[in-house]
């Protein structure tokens, strides 16, 4: 029920009318028994000051942001955590005492996605990560800040590629090796884990983002595209023998996150994770 008690958080974004988020945050705010409601906003880029002007007049205890609005954002807020900072990007605001606190939880949602179904520690790996837009930055600097040896970029902007290595090196100890669909080959026998960045996988026919036969066995896999649940990506690389992580984790393990800032207490999982799969099935049919 809504009242005039009910705490409203929501999304930023635009387009928004694809996002998952309610259904996930809205669940797991009826489980807690929290008076609160989550609503999506449909935000376009021209009205994005204004909008962040009313979140702390309108009451608005908490948001996340979406496409197109993850890096112009940031002038407007009142502070950056240190992740928020070195990544570049918010994707959560918290209000505290009427300023606006941006996070980035994309990256710690993949680790921990990544720790939680796999067991995966990235410390001391070589990971190649496909893509270099802005959730390869998230979690490209988590994987770093979280010890992996080496980060392998492969784009076909190879500038932008260029540009996210240099930023890491600069930031990290993890050493970053650039290349190109052309030479990719050598590295992807060598990854511990390869990791999908790009939108390869959302449209049916797609190309994989990898060939095929790169694939090793043993290898990790992980798509960041969630919807298809199983990407044509993920299906090759079981039939390789290589074990898989799905994108609906970071998806997922992102909100927890979120909400757990908002809330300040510990998320209920399985009821978050039963509605996005339930909202992913039935958007798929």
């Amino acid at each position: 029920m809504i009242s005039g008690t009910t705490s409203v958080y929501g999304i930023f974004g635009h387009p928004v009318e694809h996002t998952f988020s309610p259904g996930m945050h809205n669940a797991a705010f009826v489980k807690i028994k929290r008076d609160a409601c989550y609503v999506p906003f449909a935000v376009g880029p021209r009205d994005l000051e204004r909008a962040v002007r009313a979140i702390v007049p309108l009451g608005i205890r908490g948001l996340n942001i979406t496409i197109p609005h993850k890096e112009t954002i940031i002038p407007y807020l009142d502070e950056l955590t240190d992740d928020a900072r070195m990544i570049g990007a918010v994707n959560t605001i918290e209000v505290i005492r009427q300023r606006l606190i941006g996070h980035n939880t994309d990256g710690r949602g993949f680790l921990r996605s990544l720790r939680e179904e796999t067991g995966f520690r990235p410390k001391g790996k070589t990971i190649l990560m496909v893509g270099s837009g802005g959730a390869a930055r998230a979690v490209g600097f988590n994987l770093a800040l979280s010890g992996a040896q080496t980060i392998v970029l492969c784009d076909l902007d190879v500038t932008k590629a260029k540009k996210l290595g240099r930023d890491i090196q600069n930031k990290t100890a993890t050493g970053v090796k650039i290349v190109t669909p052309e030479t990719l080959e050598k590295t992807a026998h060598a990854a511990d884990c390869i990791i999908n960045a790009t939108p390869l996988g959302l449209r049916p026919g797609d190309p994989l983002p990898i060939p095929r036969h790169l694939i090793q066995r043993g290898q990790l896999v992980c798509d960041l595209v969630y919807n298809p649940l199983r990407t044509p990506l993920l299906r090759a690389a079981r039939g390789r023998g290589a074990m898989t992580l799905p994108g609906i984790g970071m998806l997922l393990y992102q909100g927890v996150i979120a909400f757990e800032i908002w809330t300040g207490g510990e998320a209920p999982v399985k009821v978050m994770k039963d509605a996005l799969t339930g909202q992913i099935k039935r958007r798929g049919k």
